[in-house]
């Protein structure tokens, strides 16, 4: 495994490993077994980064999420687990009611949900103090500097270490960032987005916003993380769940564009040079760019992830990674 450091403050910055674990299915579609097996072998592999969320995985029981910090803690407690593995959550985006999503009746991010949502995810994973917590998503009814203030006084009871922030605007994160700066306050370091080697057309609205696809790493968001050494980039959905590898994976409508095949084409002859599998070349791309990445992978087996794990060893020559950037 290799590792980098995310964060800059020496009190809450970590050292994780550059492929990162996602929990995402664990107590949901992926029973607690299976979930156990799949945390050990990660975590044996040498991996130190796993990431859920509160509202983990809602839309499979008809609740409002929970499940995969639950079976987390329990992982956590059964094995001794402490400070050495990073667990990284997320709020905002649980639905307040079963039944409903996070689109039309989610949590928010007001200071007093911040609050009690961390404290509540906290009780789950069974920790005194979380290591990373997100903003899952945009909350418009919320003043940002509220927002910006409610993280902040976690960090200051040292109930949260490190912030993060997913689903917005980069202009929203860059804004909230400067608030923070202005106030002498902990500022938002992480930054987790969907991103992998296939680029996403990000013109067309979606359910969070009808201006584009605000949760995809574009343009903007690259070079702001590749300006700024502070921040740390969290790609989801790196393998496209599992479309590079399954004929039964469908490509979604945001890839159908011209740049689609002709980058296909380029990461198969990769593949075929280097032995390993499309996947595989696409998240040793990912760790290694010039804006380095860590890749969140899910797994709903051991085998899966072993998979992903071996990818951290593919080295691609210059001339390899030149070709799969210049594909477009």
């Amino acid at each position: 495994m290799k590792y980098r450091w995310i964060g800059s403050h020496p009190r809450t910055r970590r050292e994780v490993s550059v492929l990162s674990l996602g929990a995402m299915l664990f107590g949901t579609l992926t029973d607690e077994k299976t979930s156990f097996a799949i945390l050990d072998r990660y975590t044996e592999a040498g991996g130190t980064f796993v990431d859920t969320s509160n509202n983990y995985a809602y839309w499979h029981t008809g609740g409002q999420g929970g499940e995969s910090e639950t079976v987390l803690g329990r992982w956590r407690r059964s094995r001794g687990v402490g400070d050495e593995i990073t667990i990284a959550t997320k709020l905002g985006a649980r639905p307040l009611a079963p039944g409903t999503g996070y689109v039309e009746n989610r949590e928010g991010l007001s200071a007093a949900t911040v609050r009690r949502a961390a404290e509540e995810s906290r009780e789950r994973l069974g920790m005194e103090r979380l290591h990373l917590l997100y903003a899952h998503i945009e909350d418009p009814s919320t003043p940002l500097t509220e927002t910006v203030e409610g993280f902040a006084a976690l960090v200051a009871e040292d109930t949260v270490g490190l912030l993060g922030v997913s689903n917005h605007w980069v202009w929203k994160v860059e804004r909230a960032r400067n608030t923070a700066a202005a106030a002498g306050l902990p500022a938002f370091e992480v930054l987790q987005y969907s991103h992998s080697y296939l680029r996403r057309r990000t013109d067309q609205p979606d359910a969070l916003s009808p201006d584009g696809a605000l949760g995809v790493a574009d343009g903007n968001i690259l070079s702001y993380v590749r300006d700024q050494p502070d921040l740390a980039l969290v790609a989801y959905t790196p393998l496209l769940s599992g479309a590079y590898t399954r004929a039964d994976k469908q490509l979604s409508r945001d890839l159908d564009h011209a740049g689609t095949p002709i980058r296909l084409a380029a990461l198969a002859d990769v593949a075929r040079e280097t032995g390993a599998t499309a996947s595989q070349v696409v998240l040793s791309w990912l760790i290694g760019g010039a804006v380095p990445v860590i890749p969140l992978v899910g797994a709903s087996s051991v085998a899966q992830l072993d998979e992903s794990l071996a990818a951290v060893d593919l080295e691609l020559t210059a001339e390899q990674r030149a070709r799969l950037d210049g594909a477009y």
